[in-house]
């Protein structure tokens, strides 16, 4: 693309006479509307049909019912004015005005401020409207951008413009595949592609490819309805089965990070801007969408020290996600943790549940139940021990604390919930008797039984690193790699014991494997053994129902592991954000056969796209699973078509391939023919090509190179 443009300016400036090499290209700046008569790729995101443009007054602010004074008291208000106001931002020079009625010469009761960001005047706004100088002056602060549209609202009333109803697209459309395909995306340099995984013609089959797609990354909401793009000016939603229509805009400049609501009702974005005084923290907005209807539901403004708590990756100084969403299929919960404090808000007026944040003083993490609005809270050790580190479990709305565990000699703790919300596991890191060392054990919380009970789990070798834990989704088991590196163990437990006793207990170790990772399928029963990066993409693929590897292999200097929604195929990936070479991905079946390779130049992401829950009951699913072979003909079938279908194609590959090698053959022998007498006269009148009916003769030949004469003389 870029070397078309460039030939094109080049033409262009040869038409008109000028020395192209004597331009320099970035500092041209083209008339609005001109392109050069080459459209953009991307211009379409640009045209915001319905966003308010910024029409350079964005940083500066009204303030209304000030006090009414004469000029003699003038330089009084404003300095109490300059004081509030300095301490929100940087007042630009002479940035301070306050109109006087020249018949009076009076104060007109108003003033504008105009700052050196649009960032310091929002936050004035907010910090300040409704602020009380005293019983009878109560600030009204407007943006004076807002006022100047106010003042474009017609006298005359005239009734919205009525659309006809057009039906959209059936978002969900893609799920009825007839092959039962699952999608994924990938990201390679500037170019964003959309593929069906055909597992079965062992080759992806494209449905969807755009350059400059977006700025950064795309994102699948967790339903797989819509995929997110990241530009400029915001975030955008897209949606369908292979048209990818674009569904949404969410204005936010500048915007960095987002999030979704677990059931797609909103969406989360995030914005970080630089302070005009350096010394000055970040300033950071957050602003919730309701995701169908693009309308602002809340943002969260304020520095970036007043959102460094949060998850575990982002952007530097800020953790992502800062606002957790609460487990359930209705989105009716998200909080964010404070200093002494977890602020948690409901989503129906996105308030303060109570109308206040829920105080836990000194907590330093908190999880939610992936199903029930249940928090999970740990507390450190404080006062060098004598107040000792907890878990608890809360209860939202009522903030009732269900049940509580007091941990001693505490290093680190980190918690990790069931997909069902079932079991709660609590890695505790404790310290020795002498304080040199740490220890490992797991806290086992049940929590769906009675006065939820606690099992405490030791490993064999308490002394072993834990390297990495993974639960079964949707089951009972779990994962441990611990030991030492580059060959811990890897040891599989169960909280289910044999008559359905409810004791954790081990159902195998697993000695000495290059692993530093664990990928569960999401159906269960199939894990992955991961050693990515460092220990360059080992990987075994293992049956826990059976215990026993299914397959052992590698994908050299894989970074990442990705399953499929469904548990069929997984996909290994080598991203060139950690390597430059053989960037790329693999896809294999579940047991560890490899189906295709695919590599790409620049490739930095792959996504599957998720699918939403299914509809039928647990019941219709047993049902289903108990009669699998009358419900697999048809598939059994389908396969057999596919497979006399491939073997017919790799019939025609060889017979294609051997008519070429007939084809080269006949050609060199015909060159050979019509060359016979010329070898012929090589070999002195012998006609024979044929080397046995030749007797090889040695011939030794002496050949003078160089002489030279040296003189001596007798000393």
């Amino acid at each position: 693309m870029a070397s078309m443009v460039d030939a094109t300016i080049e033409a262009l400036a040869a038409n008109l006479g000028i020395d192209y090499l004597d331009i320099d290209v970035n500092s041209v700046q083209l008339p609005p509307g001109e392109d050069v008569g080459i459209p953009s790729d991307d211009g379409d995101l640009y045209q915001e049909d319905d966003l308010e443009l910024d029409t350079g007054f964005g940083n500066i602010i009204i303030v209304d019912n000030l006090p009414v004074v004469p000029c003699e008291k003038f330089e009084k208000l404003e300095g109490v004015i300059r004081k509030i106001y300095s301490q929100i931002g940087i007042i630009k020079e002479n940035g301070l005005w306050m109109p006087v009625d020249p018949e009076t010469q009076k104060t007109l009761g108003y003033c504008f401020i105009e700052y050196n960001t649009v960032q310091e005047a929002e936050l004035a706004k907010e910090k300040t409207n409704t602020y009380k100088l005293d019983r009878s002056h109560i600030f009204a602060v407007s943006m004076f951008q807002d006022f100047d549209r106010f003042m474009k609202v017609p006298d005359q009333w005239a009734p919205p413009e009525t659309k006809p109803y057009t039906p959209g697209e059936n978002l969900q459309h893609w799920l009825t595949d007839e092959k039962a395909r699952d999608q994924f995306v990938i990201r390679a340099g500037s170019d964003t592609e959309v593929f069906w995984n055909d597992a079965r013609q062992l080759k992806p089959e494209p449905v969807y490819r755009r350059p400059f797609w977006t700025e950064s990354f795309v994102q699948w909401s967790p339903l797989g309805t819509y995929l997110a793009t990241v530009h400029r000016q915001g975030a955008q939603l897209w949606g369908g089965a292979s048209t990818f229509n674009r569904l949404m805009r969410y204005a936010h400049p500048q915007v960095k990070l987002i999030d979704f609501s677990p059931a797609e009702k909103y969406l989360v974005t995030y914005s970080s801007h630089e302070p005009s005084n350096p010394r000055d923290p970040q300033r950071v907005v957050i602003n919730i969408f309701d995701a169908r209807m693009g309308k602002l539901m809340r943002d969260f403004k304020g520095s970036a020290d007043d959102f460094t708590l949060g998850g575990t990756g982002g952007v530097t100084g800020v953790s992502w996600p800062i606002f957790r969403w609460g487990g359930g299929k209705d989105d009716k919960y998200f909080a964010r943790m404070g200093k002494n404090v977890i602020s948690v808000y409901e989503t129906e007026t996105f308030s303060l549940v109570d109308k206040k944040s829920l105080k836990v003083e000194n907590v330093v993490d908190f999880c939610w139940s992936p199903t029930d609005p249940i928090l999970s809270l740990y507390v450190p050790e404080l006062g060098g021990g004598n107040q000792p580190a907890r878990v608890s479990l809360v209860q939202i709305p009522g903030k009732e604390e269900m049940r509580q565990k007091n941990l001693f000699s505490v290093s680190d703790c980190k918690m990790y919930w069931q997909s069902n919300g079932d079991y709660l596991a609590v890695k505790v890191d404790r310290y020795t008797k002498t304080k040199k060392s740490t220890y490992t054990g797991f806290e086992l919380f049940r929590i769906k039984e009675r006065d939820i009970p606690i099992e405490v789990l030791e490993l064999d070798n308490k002394n072993d690193k834990i390297i990495a834990f993974a639960w079964e989704p949707k089951g009972h088991r779990f994962a441990v790699i611990h030991g030492d590196n580059p060959r811990p163990d890897i040891s599989f437990y169960t909280m289910k014991s044999g008559n359905n006793t409810v004791r954790v207990s081990k159902l195998t170790t697993i000695k000495g494997k290059q692993a530093n990772a664990l990928f569960w399928s999401p159906g269960g029963k199939y894990i992955i053994l991961a050693g990515l990066k460092n220990l360059n993409g080992q990987l075994e693929f293992y049956n826990v129902d059976e215990l026993e590897t299914m397959a052992a292999t590698e994908h050299f200097m894989a970074t990442d592991v990705e399953w499929d929604p469904t548990g069929r195929y997984v996909a290994t990936v080598v991203s060139s954000v950690h390597h430059e070479m053989e960037n790329g991905f693999n896809i294999w079946s579940f047991s560890g056969k490899l189906l295709y390779r695919i590599l790409k130049d620049h490739f930095f992401q792959f996504s599957w796209r998720p699918r939403p829950p299914s509809f039928l009951s647990a019941e219709k699913e047993e049902e289903i699973a108990k009669n699998l072979k009358k419900y697999s003909k048809k598939y059994e079938a389908e396969d057999q078509d596919v497979s006399l279908q491939l073997s017919e194609q790799d019939r025609e590959k060889r017979k294609m391939l051997k008519d070429e090698w007939d084809k080269w053959v006949s050609k060199w022998r015909q060159l050979h023919e019509k060359e016979k007498l010329e070898r012929q006269k090589l070999r002195d009148g012998e006609v024979s090509d044929e080397e046995e009916e030749y007797e090889a003769k040695e011939v030794e030949v002496e050949e003078l190179l160089d002489v030279s004469e040296e003189v001596l003389t007798d000393d």
